[in-house]
């Protein structure tokens, strides 16, 4: 009987969403505050999992440190360019599949290297 109520509930937001004058712009306001809320949910979970291990981050070498804030850099613009590499046709497809690739990799390597001799 719960299930049901919700499922009505969603079906008569639907309803309005498309029934109503006005529907599509407050859902896209609705939409692009939601994706808001979602992104500074991840940089907050970015900030304190790096605030939680600044050791862990001191205690790398120099050129582990750099790997991984460059694999994670790229890995940022690669995600910021999706819709042109995408847009671009199969090589850009293959081009931004390779790069989150590279950074994937950079990111395993310093935590491999970093357990190896830490």
């Amino acid at each position: 009987m719960k299930m049901a109520r919700n499922w009505a509930i969603i079906a008569l937001i639907a309803l309005a969403v498309v029934a109503l004058p006005g529907g599509g712009p407050v859902l896209n306001v609705v939409m692009s505050l939601l994706s808001i809320a979602f992104l500074a949910g991840i940089v907050l979970f970015a900030y304190r999992l790096w605030h939680q291990n600044q050791f862990t981050l001191s205690a790398m070498t120099d050129r582990q440190r750099f790997v991984l804030y460059a694999s994670l850099g790229v890995a940022l613009l690669n995600f910021t360019a999706t819709s042109r590499l995408f847009n671009a046709g199969g090589l850009g497809v293959l081009v931004w599949v390779l790069l989150l690739g590279l950074c994937s990799y950079g990111v395993m390597w310093v935590y491999v290297s970093y357990q190896r001799y830490g």
